[in-house]
């Protein structure tokens, strides 16, 4: 994110780097009125959708690694509550209507600021056409995922420890971050 060169506040230009009196982090102030503009971590949320045994997967069409496959997810707009950006990604990139059933998944990416809020998901109904974010959206049998071609790692542990969990009928939710690849259970 490119930091203002102006104030939101006064429109000032006198803006600098500094750890304002009571904060433990440095953050950009504004010297004339004192703003302070801070830089808080991007939401993705998205879903594992599954439908008869198989799971939805979106073929990525734009950067980052465009090609690969993913779970349906993305940026939280303003306005939204989480399950309402989950299921809106989930139809923007597969054209699918989902059910939220419950929170599975919450991770954190501290080195590009972002925090993963992954739900499990049924399908309800499938569009005959998908958005353009989306190469492809397929529904898989867990032998039949393209894993070596999943676009992010996080994403592969979560299906694949999912898949493990349906299989026995006992499911986790999880929290952590990528930074030691461990993800916590928390009851």
């Amino acid at each position: 994110m490119t930091a203002p060169r102006f104030c939101p506040q006064c429109g000032g230009a006198d803006l600098h780097q500094r750890c304002p009196p009571g904060d433990t982090h440095s953050r950009l102030l504004c010297a004339r009125c004192g703003y302070v503009h801070y830089v808080n971590p991007k939401i993705i949320a998205g879903c594992i959708v599954e439908h008869e045994g198989r799971y939805l997967l979106s073929q990525r069409a734009i950067a980052p690694r465009p090609g690969t496959w993913t779970l349906p997810a993305g940026f939280m707009e303003a306005g939204e509550t989480t399950e309402q950006a989950a299921l809106r990604e989930v139809w923007e990139e597969t054209g699918v209507t989902a059910q939220i059933t419950a929170p599975y998944s919450i991770f954190s990416v501290p080195r590009i600021s972002e925090v993963y809020i992954v739900f499990r998901a049924t399908l309800v109904s499938m569009a005959d056409t998908w958005g353009e974010e989306s190469l492809d959206r397929q529904l898989f049998l867990p032998q039949d995922i393209p894993w070596d071609n999943i676009y992010y790692p996080a994403i592969r542990q979560i299906l694949e420890r999912y898949i493990e969990e349906r299989a026995s009928g006992v499911y986790g939710l999880y929290t952590g971050s990528d930074e030691h690849g461990q993800l916590l259970f928390v009851r």
